[in-house]
């Protein structure tokens, strides 16, 4: 492990992580897990190692056990992250209240 893999703050590298997030689109949703607000919880820990909670629009999403793999994949690409890991959880469960503005505007629910 190189040092220039530290040299990024934790605030940052969540900022870095949160972007590319926001580049993953939900199968059956045209907007992106981040803004989807499937994204519960982003913890730096020590050596820029990356636990993401996250949760599905419905427990019984086809892409439940594939999902999480592929976000863990894409998030590795971020420079300087070392792990990650996504957990899949269901407590609280999703509603469309968690949608950003931006999501519920694109999907025309204002």
């Amino acid at each position: 492990m190189t040092e220039e893999l530290f040299d990024v703050s934790p605030d940052e590298l969540k900022e870095d992580v949160i972007e590319m997030l926001k580049t993953i689109y939900d199968p059956e949703i045209p907007v992106n897990i981040y803004e989807l607000g499937l994204i519960y919880d982003i913890d730096v820990k020590e050596q820029n190692n990356v636990d993401i909670k996250m949760t599905l629009t419905a427990p019984g999403c086809p892409v439940a056990q594939s999902f999480p793999g592929e976000i863990e994949a894409k998030v590795a690409t971020v420079p300087s992250v070392n792990e990650v890991t996504v957990e899949l959880v269901w407590d609280p469960p999703w509603t469309r209240d968690m949608m950003s503005e931006a999501a519920q505007l694109q999907l025309g629910m204002f």
